[in-house]
């Protein structure tokens, strides 16, 4: 297996991108970020390419934005945190923008950013011991690209972002609308393939101009607008350390992140 943090191929018409951190359950940092963009670009400009499936290698689809490299960076101030939220959302955002459509095939965990990759994706499978969630709000952060209200409910989005539950079952995420389908452990690329398939036998132009359609009635509820403010909230919050963040990030640097994951669990159970 190549040590590149994102692997690419063609199947037929589709091109597959694969998240390649497996020993750190495909986190997401610098690297791999960059990677995937230049691996996105580079099947947008391709012509034979007309579909997109990402998903993770080993034992997961991603646990997210990788801590430990946020931590090591020290960020401070709104300006500097701007920065590096809007990268990390236009990261996400390509997914939805793409005039391709994406698929997303999660097994394993789908966690924090990587369920906002899976959310921004037009389609997702996930099998069925795929959890999800977003636990920021359990240690003091926030939402880099908050998709949730679009793609689900209210009462749904407010249930998972404010609870910070981050077990959700597939079934209970096919349940809110989050994925498409909920399929056997072990299926959840090629099921993401076979709705590949499906959409490449289709006529490209009709694909691409009906996704542009739909994606534009969410433009007219204004939904970049919210996006836009909430990533300010995100910098906001990330700027002004809570007294939660700050007691994880302390235990992360003394104890190590298991124990500060660990440590965010326990508040969460009351024990």
């Amino acid at each position: 297996m190549s040590d590149a943090p994102v692997l690419t191929r063609l199947e037929g018409r589709t091109g597959i991108v694969t998240f390649n951190r497996p020993r750190v359950m495909n986190a997401f940092n610098g690297a791999l970020i960059e990677a995937t963009n230049e691996a996105m670009a580079e099947m947008l400009a391709d012509d034979r390419v007309l579909a997109i499936v990402v998903h993770g290698e080993g034992r997961c689809f991603s646990a997210g934005f990788d801590m430990k490299e946020s931590a090591a960076k020290g960020i401070t101030g709104e300006d500097a945190w701007r920065e590096v939220l809007t990268k990390d959302f236009d990261f996400i955002m390509q997914f939805w923008n793409s005039p391709k459509p994406t698929i997303a095939a999660a097994h394993g965990f789908c966690i924090a950013g990587a369920m906002e990759v899976l959310m921004a994706c037009d389609l997702a499978v996930a099998s069925e011991e795929t959890v999800m969630g977003e636990p920021e709000v359990r240690f003091g952060s926030g939402i880099v690209a908050m998709l949730a209200p679009y793609v689900t409910g209210p009462k749904q989005a407010k249930e998972m972002l404010l609870t910070g539950n981050d077990r959700i079952p597939a079934q209970r995420c096919y349940e809110m609308g989050l994925i498409n389908r909920v399929v056997s452990e072990g299926q959840a690329l090629e099921e993401g393939l076979k709705l590949a398939h499906q959409i490449t036998s289709a006529s490209a132009q009709s694909v691409q101009a009906t996704k542009r359609a739909i994606n534009r009635t969410y433009e007219l509820a204004r939904m970049r607008e919210g996006l836009a403010e909430a990533l300010e909230v995100e910098v906001q919050i990330e700027s002004d350390l809570s007294p939660e963040r700050v007691e994880f990030n302390r235990i992360r640097k003394e104890e190590g992140l298991k124990a500060a994951l660990e440590w965010r669990d326990r508040q969460a159970t009351g024990s």
